[in-house]
This record gives C-alpha cells, sequence and structure tokens, in this order.
C-alpha cells in the first residue's frame, strides 16, 4: 500500500470514528499533497510525499517551540497532539550508527580530491541518505570521518 493510500485509508477511518483531531491533521496533510501536485502538475513519488510530511512535522515542532517561548501553553499542547499523528506517517529512520557506517562507506568511495570539499562531501552524502536521517547528525559524521582521514 502506497503511502498516499494509507493516508487516504486512514482519513476515512478517522471520519467514521468521528476522531476530530485526526481528522484536522489529515485534512491539512492532504490539502498540502494536493497543492504540490497542482504546483507539480503531476501525481507525487513515495519521497515527494515523505518531504511534504517532514515539512509538516517540522513545522509543527517550530510551532511548539514558538508557543512555548510566548508562553501559550494551549496551542503548544495543540501541536504536541498533532505531532505524533503526522510522524506515523513518517518513513523510519537510521540509527546513528548506521549512518555513521553508511556516511563512512559513501566517502570512502569517493576521490581524494572530492573529500576536500565538505559541501560536495555533504551533497553526495544527502543525496543518498535524504530523508533516511537527520542531517545534523550526517553532518556531524562527515565534519568526524573528514578531520581524521
Amino acid at each position: 500500500m502506497s503511502l498516499y493510500e494509507k493516508i487516504e485509508e486512514d482519513f476515512k477511518l478517522a471520519l467514521k470514528e468521528k476522531r476530530e483531531l485526526d481528522l484536522s491533521v489529515l485534512r491539512l496533510l492532504k490539502t498540502a499533497i494536493k497543492n504540490a501536485e497542482i504546483l507539480n502538475k503531476r501525481t507525487l513519488s513515495e519521497d515527494e510525499l515523505a518531504s511534504i510530511i517532514e515539512k509538516q512535522v517540522k513545522q509543527r515542532k517550530d510551532s511548539i517551540s514558538q508557543f512555548e517561548a510566548a508562553r501559550r501553553s494551549d496551542l503548544k499542547e495543540k501541536e504536541e497532539n498533532e505531532l505524533p499523528i503526522l510522524e506515523k506517517y513518517l518513513p523510519e529512520k537510521m540509527s546513528e550508527e548506521e549512518t555513521k557506517a553508511k556516511v563512512q562507506e559513501i566517502i570512502s568511495g569517493l576521490p581524494q580530491e572530492q573529500k576536500a570539499n565538505f559541501g560536495q562531501v555533504m551533497g553526495k552524502v544527502m543525496s543518498e541518505l535524504k530523508g533516511k536521517t537527520d542531517p545534523a547528525i550526517v553532518s556531524k559524521y562527515v565534519k568526524e570521518i573528514l578531520e581524521t582521514s
């Protein structure tokens, strides 16, 4: 079952079970997906869907920190309740050990002159690991590995 089909199925189930919070979050997600499809004039791939979901999760996390700073616990709580609903659609992330091993593998396959440019190395690594792990962790390991080589 595709990610989009899973979202549609969960939306219908939430509608039947009258789960208002789930309905609200899934409506917003479906709207974001539909807007991206209209913008791109095509159906989105699984990676593009995951990217949209990641963006929605990031927006919720940013809102939580802003509401916390503004001492708006009511709004912060709402965002915190929405977050797990979205996160269940994200692909499983790699562990830090798996990330480090994959970064090491990718860097070892690069030519020596390319290893001198951190930006090029990060670009190559992130192109292979996009959506599978946290970019901050990747950056940490790329720096660590390049410094020791």
